[in-house]
Formats: C-alpha cells, sequence, structure tokens
C-alpha cells in the first residue's frame, strides 16, 4: 500500500486518501473466496499498532519501490511452490486491487468528476511493474 502511495509525490491530503482507499481495499479481502488472503487479513489486523501513521510515503521512494517489487517476485515464487493455483491468483489479484484502489483514489476525470478515475503516468507504471512482480516476469 506505501509503495502504491509513494508512486508519485502528493499532498498531505491526497496520501491520505490514498492510505484510507488502501485501508479499505485490504479489508475487502476478508471477503475473499481465498483462506489465504482472508488468513492475511486476519493477521494484518491482528497485529497491534500504537502509532498508525495518517500519511505515509516512502522517503527514498524509487529505492523503496524496488525493493518491493524485488520481494513481490519472492512471494509470487513462494506462491508458485506452495499456494494452489487458486490461492495464488487470489493473493495475485487482491494485492493488485489494493494498489489500483490506492492509485486511483482522489482522482476522477472529465467533467465535474464524471468520466472515471485517471491514474499519472506514473502511478500506471507501478501498477505493470507490480503486475510483472507478482508474475515473476
Amino acid at each position: 500500500m506505501i509503495a502504491a502511495t509513494s508512486a508519485e509525490p502528493d499532498s498531505d491530503r491526497r496520501t491520505v486518501d490514498e492510505g484510507l482507499a488502501g485501508i479499505n481495499a485490504i479489508a475487502a479481502g476478508a471477503d475473499a473466496d481465498s483462506e489465504l488472503v482472508k488468513a492475511i487479513v486476519g493477521a494484518i489486523y491482528a497485529e497491534a499498532d500504537p502509532d498508525p501513521p495518517a500519511a505515509e510515503q516512502f522517503r527514498d521512494p524509487d529505492h523503496a519501490i524496488t525493493e518491493v517489487l524485488v520481494s513481490c517476485r519472492a512471494a509470487a515464487l513462494v506462491l508458485d511452490s506452495r499456494a494452489t493455483p487458486a490461492d495464488g491468483q487470489a493473493y495475485r489479484s487482491w494485492l493488485q486491487s489494493i494498489a489500483d484502489q490506492v492509485c486511483g483514489a482522489a482522482r476522477t476525470g472529465g467533467l465535474l468528476g464524471f468520466g472515471g478515475v485517471t491514474r499519472s503516468q506514473a502511478e500506471q507504471h507501478f501498477l505493470s511493474e507490480l503486475g510483472d512482480a507478482l508474475r515473476n516476469v
């Protein structure tokens, strides 16, 4: 989620909007058909965080996003070797959905906000790289 919020520099307000979208997208995994995704959502919400961030971005976004993508490639290998194909696909889809919702938060195109969600070139690039990493390509 923080990698998606860091895809491009934003105002604090926009980063908060992105963070809230990410929290909602993570929580939506509790209703997934996949037991793996449900278990991960449960583990995330079981962790106590005495000082949750209100608006967080990486200090060195390029370096940190690269590390996240490397970790996603490693996770894809683990999924391929240990998860069922259905759970692996559900997990990948869930992560991509979180990133997509974060990158689309508070951005609407068209007249008076009608016309759909738009993403910046940096956000589109991040989403593409995330998809590649999760497929380990």
